[in-house]
């Protein structure tokens, strides 16, 4: 599993942007950068900077997974037939992680992250507890009968700030099933996501 090494929320005034959507956002009353220096005029960006931008954005979204782990997970999909980009949307929305975020099981990639680690999450009735499994379509998901009662998981599927995506079809509250992987557009990014601009980082 890999650990976060800073606040979730110092991601959001890195990129400027509101990646989660979360009201609690610290971008959401200040959009400049961070530091003494934030508030300064911003020069062109690069090239180079605009696709590392882009790739720090989509690999903070997961839940600021490992280079190694976004990498590896960029060459499987460049490997796959078809648009190398929306391969690559596909197998991080069939992370283990994503989908439990996506039932609105945990408030947060993080959490979704901790519940599977911490053996709250059933995978065809099985206990997994490897976040960045990769689910196969048709698989169904659920919380166990601890999990259930949790107060993290209560406050997660009130929030009413998201919702559960059509690939995810919830049974009930406390197990989903994924029906397909989704494109690109069929994902609900709270901000604009281009892993066409990650795939021309990866492919210089």
């Amino acid at each position: 599993m890999s650990k976060r090494q800073s606040a979730k929320h110092k991601l959001d005034r890195r990129m400027g942007e509101n990646i989660w959507g979360r009201p609690k956002s610290p971008v959401n009353k200040r959009e400049y950068g961070p530091g003494q220096h934030g508030q300064r005029r911003k020069g062109k960006m690069s090239d180079y900077g605009i696709q590392l931008r882009a790739k720090q954005k989509l690999k903070g979204y997961y839940g600021d997974i490992t280079e190694k782990q976004f990498k590896r997970c960029y060459q499987e999909a460049d490997k796959m037939k078809g648009d190398t980009s929306q391969n690559l949307i596909g197998l991080l929305e069939r992370r283990l992680d994503a989908i439990v975020y996506r039932a609105k099981f945990a408030p947060t990639i993080f959490a979704a992250r901790q519940l599977v680690s911490h053996g709250h999450i059933r995978v065809n009735g099985v206990k997994c507890n490897v976040a960045s499994r990769r689910v196969d379509v048709g698989s169904e998901i659920s919380l166990s009968n601890k999990a259930q009662e949790m107060a993290l998981v209560i406050e997660a599927q009130s929030l009413a700030e998201r919702d559960i995506p059509d690939y995810v079809a919830p049974d009930g509250a406390a197990k989903v099933t994924f029906t397909r992987v989704p494109t690109l557009d069929e994902v609900p990014y709270p901000v604009k996501m281009e892993p066409n601009l990650v795939v021309e980082f990866y492919s210089r």
